[in-house]
């Protein structure tokens, strides 16, 4: 099994801005925006039991957020998820680590974790589907996109293409 990871931000592809939709919608709350955020792309290389031949198979998974309008939570608040992130982080690289190979680096330093329901929104800290690995420079780049996404404001209260990379 090979994991790559492609990073946006992107505009939403319309699949999933209906999902946005529903989800606020189920919630109560308006959707002000969608940003997807990265895909994950999972080949596999190995042979059938019962014949002796090669099969290669592979998926992708879009990870988006949908930028509810959720309220935003006390400073004490936030520092609370924050510290149950902190105990929780180590146990969360080595189980993801576990399954889609080791927890990516660089220069020996791990990449943060990101959450795709921010903790300024409420996002749970210690969900597992909450949580990927983010290159620190993308990390900041998925934060400082945040704000406008939860205003409502272009590009990501539009609808963008199917693919925006390739990755040939």
């Amino acid at each position: 099994m090979k994991t790559t990871l492609f990073y946006g931000p992107w505009q939403c592809r319309q699949e999933f801005m209906n999902g946005c939709q529903k989800e606020c919608a189920q919630q109560g709350y308006p959707l002000m925006g969608c940003m997807w955020l990265a895909d994950i792309k999972l080949d596999w290389e190995g042979s059938l039991v019962a014949l002796p031949i090669p099969v290669k198979a592979g998926s992708r998974y879009g990870v988006y957020h949908c930028c509810c309008n959720y309220p935003e939570l006390s400073t004490e608040e936030k520092e609370t998820l924050r510290d149950r992130w902190d105990d929780f982080r180590d146990s969360f690289r080595e189980d993801w680590s576990k399954k889609f190979g080791k927890w990516p680096t660089d220069k020996g330093e791990n990449w943060p974790g990101h959450h795709i329901r921010d903790l300024k929104h409420g996002g749970n800290p210690v969900d597992r589907n909450n949580i990927i690995p983010a290159q620190p420079g993308t990390h900041k780049l998925f934060n400082k996109a945040y704000p406008a996404c939860y205003r409502g404001q272009s590009p990501w209260n539009s609808v963008g293409p199917d693919l925006p990379y390739t990755d040939n």
